[in-house]
């Protein structure tokens, strides 16, 4: 364990003693992700927040390496040379490189990464580390780690790599997968010089099938249509440049691809990649090509296995409630390779052995272990494969054994909670968000059991006087969980408080009350023991949000305070509330608590305190003094709750003194048990131990980062010795000890501990036995149960004292292992309430039912005679309705629905109006021609004009480059058309207004038609003739009356004004009818003064008053009478007759002249249709000019286009080649400096193994030859641990240059047994001996160093024939490029004068391949008169086929009809079946709920509005200033210019001189001719340095024989004189 020293924060004081006083680390616990490796063959190393955890899995013992500069990032490990790098999280982070298990740092790596680093990767041989750094960079980075050196590094912008591994056979191959790719990287090394080469691989399609790429910037093939012209490449086509124009891919090209999950590496350097899809691909590394593996088919007898073994896997997950999933298709998570084959594991918890042969596997089940499996790792000797989850449990599990797996570590699944002391402090309890409780050994941190309760849980404790712990939920429940075997914790009662969430939990020292606080102010008060079943006592309503809570314990009073922190309004202020709670309130709790279990105010003493600080967190001293850690800054301020503290002014207390706190606000406090120690924490993730009395720093530990979240919780052990310290989101748990601590200090502690444990055992032994004898309470997920009944909890303490307990079964059996319904403790509550006020108030209910009753009886029949009454006498309804506060409420809710449905629909028809605008501004506005059509009359003819729309200057700009373009073209064939258009539409107007004209006429005359029609009293319809709406399209922009279906809603106002009018009207008609002068004029003449020719219809001669009588007794007079009546009927009747005879003329010369007029029309209809279709003929032949025209003005601009992208693509293969070139250059001279030193090397080599019958020239034949024969006796080849490893598949692996560095190290060790004088020949001396055995030496030392050199110059000829052969590719690309853009240019030539020319040919003339004469020599002679008989028949066959045709046509025509109607409905149908689904699961939009809930939404819009207006003035004036600027540094820029000019022209003037005298010099040179003198020269300069060159070796020669001779002196002088 690595402990850190801290300084203390600037502002903050530590005490005198400061280093009597420290902190350290005693373990850690968590798992943060699935990143873990092995670091020796059995040790596991993983991050955890701030720290590295090695676990060895013999023991299981955990120690921990700690991050210096906060929260450990990305992690890397490797066993085979105990090394592990990390990086942290900070700006600009670090990789940090250690050793284990010495834990010392071997160096830091500085990048260029900004951020953090992603993803890190060790080399299985050799100093290599790989690094990915996140954004922004995303850069692949290659290291030498020994050496602190970056060797090379690449960029991916915008890539997130997912997983990097090297390739253990070859560390210059390096993988990188990412979610839809996968990377093979090749480090290509040139001596010192490193570079990265991707090789992108090709995955399948997501059905596994491999298909070919095609390249879309360069086709295989152009296929050229003879009238189309060639088909270029989509790029070309969509009018693409530059690099998108590589790399686009249209939308029906792209095809989904598998997505990798999880890979490793083969002894013969493949890549076997699991995807998401359920397949298992083989990569090469070298060529990225890829293969699908196939599973062989299962024997039968294998199937029947594995189809059993699916069975019961189903059947289990369905037990336990999952989803049964299929194992055909496994996702595989972790990927291992061994000698014997690949094991793989994945969702589905089991572990698979893939034994693959070719393109085949077999799959075989070798552990189950239920959970889901993340990754697979073996060891470094690999006989033990570490399986982890994503639950945070780690298994092992042993090949060679083939048992099953054996759980190594069983973490938590989700970050921890909060953490608490066992009573006792040999345990502590910790919690996790998702539910997972814990209890951990405090002595070393070994996990003793874990226990999940399947719920979000959001804050625990652990109670003081028995071994129970309390976990609040998010839905207001609490768990009580018996903790008195910490191997076996199990839940024994649960309470469901309220619906509010459990914010926190507090006990107090003496462990007899239980605070709970949650949400909206409630803080619920529970008996903490067991032996009272945890019963609920009441609860406080407070107003406001409660920040914190704090809870102390007076034993001398038998109180316990309770400090509640509350946010108030008032902005820079807290308040503190505080209330005491007695024993007697466990023991007569009906005193102190309403019927609702509210706590009386007097009962618990509440205080109220208004602080001058906003405060996150408070907690209070026995002597009235309290600790806030400030809101607004990092200060910790303290208070002394007395008046004299108190501010004059008002009521708020002020602070006595500020200290600084953590760095980053807002923090929390919390308080040691013997009140002596302050602990802060905070984001930063800095714990600080200030002490209470002087308020200096006692110790500080940066035991987890801001990059985490900081500090979530701290709590003190009662005896003081330990402090709990878990992170909010780096998953870890820290449990800190003292380092150096006060004598007195410490004393103090353990005394107050041990007073505090004399008052708690009184109480632990008795409640810790009715604890163990409480039943285990059964979960039930389905339900939603809550606490006890109040009445059995009362009876639960007398059932206790009678129930036997024998040694057999010490359970009690009465306990309820669960509540009886779901309803919470406050409803239980408000139900007994509402109980005992049903019963109590029974008889009063039922007499004003029965009141009410005959109440609404009375109104019913008042209601039913008033109904009777005359109208006069009747009441209006609501002055029957007896609540008129309920009815205006019910009124006012329904007008405001009804004006929230009037906003709705006055915003739709906004929108609609809108759409209507925008829909009339295109479509009909813009026209200066509007479409309309004309009808005929009779006929079905109908003819439309041309919609023109006026002409832009930008169309008419576009008509005048084609004219540009196409200068072949004689005339604008758009211009044509639309005079054409133009010159057919005023025809059009013309007949037009002719229809509009003949209508008006022949309304005209239906008027008179129609009056002929009254005298003649017939029933007649009369035709009407009128425009319809294609006739007259304004139409459709105006609604009618008729069109609204619905009651037009009129305002107040609106009804108001109508109503007046209406009463206007009617007392203008009453006064129209009371006219006294028309009334008479009607009594007496029928109404008029003259009786017209018109009426004469209607008039009728009175029979005689006689007539009703016998004819035989009438009169002579009467008779006569008579005569005369019969006279004048009968010349009525004549007259009668001649006047209907005549309106019946008149009747039909009106019908024959309509007839005519409307005829006549039709014709002119006719013969407009007529002259249309050869309009459309020639406006027809003229569009496809200009088809022609713009397909080939297209066809031109995608050659341009091609062009365009083939030089910018040539551009960059020209920079690659002149790059390339140049590296080749580079690389050849550096090839040729190394051909020397290699060359010197073997020289050497040969020198030294020729020096050696020198050196022993003196020694006996028979020993030189000996030692001849030892001179080149060489050792085995030593071999390395992970050579000798016969498990590791990766043995014979491609070493690097530090591996053959530590080969020749190995050899020189070897040799040391040869060296020994064992070996030494009998009667050698041992002088001699030495001295060979160093000559030995050194001829194996220069060995080695030109093996080693022949190794670098390989590599380096290697990476030049790669640059060559990549430099004869582009120069194929280039070469390729200019033979396409040769072949553009002649398409463009062809294009240009291959001209398309439009001919009009008549109907029936053909054209003739050949116009030769026809020979008529076997032609007969037919009479005319034949031929026309038979074209007469032909002709009338020919019509009734046309009648037939017609019939059958106008039958199929009603069936398709009928067919179409019944799918029109069938349509119909749908799409009203498809509105209704619509409407059901219509989205209301943020937009429409702020429609909806903004009262003012106009008034928002406008002030939006307003504010970018302004927005956009300031930004004008900006730029108008930006724009003054700009324009002087461009009129100072031209005076720059100016003068540069000018001295450019000076220096033009020098120039020109310059070339004067220089042409001068040259005519005077070539008059002078010395060419021969210089030749003369330039040979003897020749022969001088051919003497040198050959002086120059025989110096060489003499200098190395004058080495050799000195050489053999030294060997004289160094022999041993021969004794005399």
């Amino acid at each position: 364990m690595e402990a850190v020293a801290e300084e203390p924060r600037a502002g903050a004081r530590r005490c005198g003693s400061a280093e009597e006083a420290a902190l350290e680390v005693s373990w850690v616990q968590g798992f943060s992700n699935k990143n873990f490796g092995f670091v020796n063959n059995q040790t596991v190393c993983y991050p955890c927040g701030n720290y590295i955890l090695f676990l060895d899995i013999e023991t299981k013992k955990t120690t921990a390496l700690q991050c210096q500069t906060g929260q450990v990032g990305a992690f890397a490990a490797n066993g085979n040379s105990h090394v592990l790098a990390f990086s942290d999280r900070r700006l600009n982070p670090i990789i940090y490189i250690y050793t284990f298990p010495e834990l010392t740092k071997l160096t830091e790596l500085k990048g260029n990464a900004q951020l953090d680093y992603a993803l890190l990767a060790l080399s299985f041989t050799g100093p290599y580390l790989a690094s990915y750094s996140s954004i922004p960079e995303f850069v692949l980075s290659i290291w030498n780690w020994q050496e602190n050196l970056l060797l090379c590094s690449e960029s991916q912008p915008g890539v997130t790599v997912t997983s990097m591994s090297f390739n253990p056979m070859n560390w210059q191959q390096l993988c990188l997968v990412d979610e839809n790719n996968v990377t093979v990287w090749h480090i290509e090394r040139n001596n010192d010089e490193h570079h990265l080469t991707q090789n992108p691989v090709e995955l399948p399609d997501a059905q596994g099938s491999m298909s070919r790429h095609t390249d879309l910037f360069f086709p295989i093939s152009y296929d050229e249509d003879p009238y189309y012209g060639p088909l270029l490449p989509v790029s070309a086509i969509a009018g693409l440049e530059g690099d998108e124009a590589e790399t686009f891919m249209p939308r029906n090209y792209i095809r989904p691809l598998l997505h990798p999950t999880a890979h490793c590496w083969s002894a013969t350097s493949q890549i076997y990649m699991g995807c998401k899809e359920g397949y298992v691909l083989a990569i090469d590394a070298e060529t990225c090509g890829v293969s699908v593996l196939q599973q062989k088919p299962l024997p039968d007898h294998l199937r029947k296995i594995s189809d059993v073994v699916s069975y019961v896997r189903k059947e289990v997950q369905r037990k336990k409630g999952d989803k049964p999933k299929d194992l055909q298709k496994t996702v595989l998570f972790g990927m291992a390779f061994c000698n014997e084959g690949l094991y793989a594991a994945g969702s589905e918890g089991i572990l698979f052995f893939y034994e693959v042969k070719g393109l085949k596997y077999e799959m075989k089940i070798y552990a189950d272990i239920l959970q889901p499996i993340s990754s697979l790792i073996f060891s470094p000797d690999y006989t033990v494969l570490l399986l982890a989850t994503d639950q945070g449990t780690l298994y092992t599990y042993k090949p060679a054994h083939s048992g099953e797996a054996v759980k190594l570590l069983d973490t938590c699944r989700s970050c921890f909670l909060a953490a608490d002391f066992l009573t006792g402090n040999e345990y502590c309890v910790s919690v996790t968000i998702s539910g997972e409780v814990q209890v951990w050994f405090l002595k070393d941190g070994t996990g003793l059991s874990k226990l999940n309760l399947d719920v979000q849980a959001t804050a625990m404790a652990c109670c003081p006087s028995s071994n129970s712990v309390a976990v609040g939920t998010k839905r207001g429940q609490i768990y009580f969980l018996d903790v008195m075997e910490a191997e076996a914790p199990r839940v024994v009662h649960r309470i469901f408080l309220s619906e509010f969430p459990v914010l926190s939990l507090h006990y107090d020292q003496s462990g007899q009350f239980l605070i709970a606080r949650a949400t909206q102010g409630h803080i619920f008060i529970l008996d903490a023991r067991p032996s009272k079943l945890f019963q609920v006592l009441g609860y406080i309503a407070l107003a406001g949000e409660v920040l914190d809570l704090s809870v102390v314990s007076d034993f001398k009073n038998d109180l316990v305070e309770v400090v509640v922190l509350l946010k108030v309004a008032v902005v820079q202020q807290a308040r503190l509330e505080t209330f005491c709670l007695s024993s007697a309130l466990a023991t007569d709790n009906d005193k102190y608590v309403n019927a609702h279990g509210m706590f009386n105010a007097s009962a618990i003493k509440m205080k109220q305190y208004d602080l001058d600080y906003s405060l996150s967190s408070a907690v209070r001293l026995k002597d009235n003094t309290v600790y806030g850690y400030c809101t607004c800054a990092p200060f910790i301020c303290k208070y002394h709750l007395s008046e004299e503290n108190m501010s004059e002014d008002s009521s708020v207390f002020l602070s006595e003194k500020r200290t600084p706190g953590n760095q980053l606000a807002s923090g929390f406090l919390c308080l040691s048990p013997n009140s002596r120690w302050l602990a802060s924490a905070a984001k930063d993730g800095v714990l600080l131990i200030y002490d209470t009395f002087t308020m200096d720093i006692l110790a500080q530990k940066h035991c987890h980062s801001h990059q985490g979240g900081g500090i979530r919780s701290v709590v003190f052990s009662l005896d003081g010795k330990f402090i709990l310290v878990n992170g909010k989101n780096d998953g870890a748990l820290v449990c800190l000890k003292w380092k150096k601590l006060k004598k007195t200090e410490a004393k103090e502690a353990a005394s107050h501990w041990k007073s505090l444990l004399a008052i708690l055992n009184k109480s632990t032994s008795n409640e810790n036995a009715f604890l163990k004898s409480m039943a285990a309470w059964q979960f039930d997920p389905e339900s939603k149960l809550g606490s006890l009944p109040e009445e059995k909890v009362k009876e639960a303490p007398l059932k206790f004292s009678n129930v036997d307990m024998t040694e057999e079964d010490g359970n009690v059996t009465t306990l309820y292992s669960a509540g009886t319904n779901d309803i919470t403790w406050i409803g239980q509550k408000v139900k007994k309430v509402m109980r005992e006020e049903t019963q109590r108030f029974g008889n009063q209910k039922k007499e004003l039912e029965m009141e009410v009753q005959k109440l609404r009886e009375t109104i019913q029949k008042m209601m039913l005679e008033n109904g009777q009454v005359p109208d006069i006498e009747k009441l209006e309804p609501q002055e029957f309705n007896l609540d008129i506060e309920e009815q205006e409420k019910a009124q006012a809710e329904a007008e405001q629905k009804v004006t929230m449905t009037r906003k709705e629909i006055e915003m739709e028809n906004l929108a609609n109006r809108y759409v209507q605008d925008v829909i009339k501004r295109e479509c009909w506005d813009a026209m200066c021609v509007k479409g309309r059509a004309v009808k005929s009359f009779h006929t079905a003819h109908e003819v439309k004009n041309y919609p023109l729309k006026k002409r832009s200057k930008e169309e008419l700009e576009t008509l005048e480059k084609v004219l540009r373009l196409k200068k072949i073209e004689t005339a604008d064939v758009k211009d044509i058309i639309y005079h054409l258009k133009t010159a057919f539409n005023k025809e059009f107007d013309k007949v037009a207004r002719q229809k509009e004209q003949d209508i008006v006429r022949v309304k005209e005359r239906n008027l008179r038609i129609h009056e002929i029609l009254a005298q003649l009293e017939l029933q007649v319809d009369v035709w009407e003739p009128a425009l319809t709406d294609d006739e007259m399209p304004e139409r459709a922009l105006t609604v009618q009356d008729s069109e609204i279906k619905v009651e037009k809603y009129l305002t107040q106002e609106e009804r108001e004004k109508a109503e007046m009018l209406a009463k206007l009207e009617m007392e203008r008609q009453l006064a129209a009818t009371d006219n006294e002068r028309l009334r008479a004029l009607d009594d007496m003449m029928g109404g008029v003064l003259e009786v017209k020719k018109e009426d004469i219809l209607k008039m009728d001669i009175p029979s005689p008053a006689f007539i009703s009588k016998p004819e035989h007794v009438w009169t002579d007079e009467e008779k006569k009478k008579f005569r005369d009546y019969e006279k004048k009927v009968k010349e009525l009747n004549e007259e009668k007759e001649n006047y209907r005879m005549s309106l019946e003329d008149e009747l039909e010369r009106l019908e024959a002249s309509i007839q005519e007029t409307t005829q006549n029309f039709d014709e002119t209809v006719h013969k407009l249709s007529e002259k249309k279709v050869k309009l459309e003929m020639v406006i027809y032949q003229e569009e496809l000019k200009i088809v022609n025209l713009v397909y080939a003005l297209m066809l031109d601009e995608e050659l341009g286009t091609r062009e365009t992208g083939l030089h910018n693509f040539l551009m960059k293969k020209q920079k690659e080649k002149v790059k390339t070139a140049r590296t080749i250059q580079m690389t050849k001279n550096k090839i040729e400096a190394y051909i020397d030193i290699y060359e010197n090397a073997v020289v050497e080599e040969k020198n030294v193994e020729s020096s050696f019958a020198r050196e022993f020239a003196d020694v006996p034949a028979d020993f030189l030859d000996e030692l001849l024969q030892l001179y080149r006796q060489r050792p085995k080849t030593p071999m390395t641990e992970t050579v000798l490893d016969t498990a590791n598949p990766y043995g014979k692996c491609l070493g690097s240059a530090e591996d053959n560095k530590d080969a020749l190290t190995l050899l020189m060790k070897a040799m040391d047994e040869l060296d020994s004088p064992e070996h030494m020949p009998n009667g050698l001396d041992l002088s001699i001996w030495e001295h060979f055995c160093l000559a030995r030496r050194n001829k194996m030392e220069s060995e080695e160093l030109v093996k080693w050199k022949s190794q670098t110059l390989a590599e380096m000829q290697a990476f030049l024939q790669r640059r060559v052969d990549d430099s004869d590719i582009i120069d194929s690309e280039i070469e390729e490029i200019f033979q396409e853009l040769t072949w553009l240019r002649e398409e463009k030539m062809k294009l240009q004068l291959n001209l398309t020319i439009q001919f009009l040919l008549k109907q029936g003339q053909v054209e003739l391949e050949n116009t030769e004469i026809p020979e008529y020599s076997d032609a007969i002679l037919i009479n005319k008169s034949v031929i026309e008989e038979l074209n007469r028949n032909i002709m009338a066959q020919g019509e009734k086929k046309i009648a037939s045709m017609v019939e059958y046509k106008d039958f199929s025509k009603g069936m398709f009809q009928l067919e179409w109607e019944h799918r029109k409905m069938r349509m119909q149908l749908e799409d009203l079946q498809q509105k209704a689904r619509d409407i059901v699961t219509l989205i209301i939009s943020k937009d429409r709920q702020l429609l909806l809930t903004v009262p003012n939404y106009n008034s928002n819009v406008a002030h939006h509005i307003s504010a970018m207006e302004q927005t956009l003035g300031i930004m004008d004036e900006l730029h108008k200033k930006n724009v003054k600027n700009r324009q002087k540094k461009i009129k100072e820029l031209e005076k720059c210019i100016s003068l540069k000019e000018q001295e450019n022209y000076e220096l033009g003037l020098e120039l020109k001189e310059m070339l004067v005298s220089t042409s001068e010099r040259r005519h005077i040179f070539e008059a002078a001719d010395t060419r021969h003198i210089a030749k003369k020269v330039a040979r003897q300069r020749y022969q001088e340095i051919l003497k040198q060159k050959h002086l120059r070796g025989l110096i060489k020669e003499e200098k190395e024989q004058f080495e050799m001779l000195q050489a053999q002196v030294e060997r004289l002088r160094s022999r041993p004189f021969p004794i005399l």
